[in-house]
């Protein structure tokens, strides 16, 4: 009726976490970061540690933005946001190289390319600086957890098929002969391939049920 107040719905601060391990994961769904996805996925404790790295930077640049948004010039923002986001990859770096060397070693330069990840500054410019310091966190701890979830969805394959092993324990006998076309490149291309096809397939299948449930409504 005219005059009539619509009612405004809300994100709440779970859908803020969750949405970014499943609804809108940042590799299966809006398949961002794709650099490290391929590159470092050939086994599951480089996913894992790679991940874990990304969502630290994620939370953190996403905390501090949202607490100088209201202090940042508009005109320099995406210097401001890179400069954080940079500082956070920094410190991870040297947390790495503290804990271990063949792990710094194995990732390389993937680390430091953590500054360009569009997942990071798009989350910065798409959400912290415009949403409080606790739904910026949360937004920035399901984003990062989606992201190391897929690259543990990859890295785990890879690993199993192309290693025989997982987290470098051996899964098979001394008879198994490893895929070894899965820890290289054309090995990532194809399992990512092999993941999107399925979150494909789920969307699809949740949005028929969906359309099922409100026709029979």
């Amino acid at each position: 009726m005219p005059g009539s107040e619509q009612p405004v719905i809300r994100a709440s601060s779970t859908d803020d976490f969750i949405k970014g391990l499943w609804r809108e994961n940042p590799v299966f769904v809006q398949v961002l970061g794709m650099c490290p996805v391929l590159a470092v996925t050939n086994s599951g404790i480089n996913a894992l540690a790679m991940g874990l790295a990304t969502t630290f930077v994620l939370v953190l640049s996403n905390a501090l933005v949202s607490m100088l948004r209201h202090f940042i010039p508009r005109q320099v923002r995406i210097a401001t946001f890179i400069l954080i986001i940079a500082t956070f990859v920094t410190v991870v770096d040297y947390l790495i190289q503290a804990i271990s060397l063949d792990l710094h070693r194995a990732l390389g330069a993937f680390i430091s390319l953590i500054v360009v990840n569009c997942l990071i500054l798009g989350r910065a410019e798409a959400f912290a600086s415009k949403h409080s310091v606790g739904r910026s966190i949360l937004d920035g701890l399901g984003m990062g957890l989606g992201f190391t979830l897929a690259l543990l969805c990859l890295g785990g394959v890879r690993e199993i098929l192309g290693s025989g092993s997982l987290f470098g324990v051996a899964l098979f006998p001394a008879g198994f002969q490893p895929w070894i076309v899965m820890i290289l490149p054309s090995g990532g291309f194809f399992t990512l391939g092999l993941w999107l096809l399925l979150f494909n397939h789920l969307k699809r299948r949740r949005l028929a049920q969906g359309l099922v449930r409100e026709v029979a409504s």
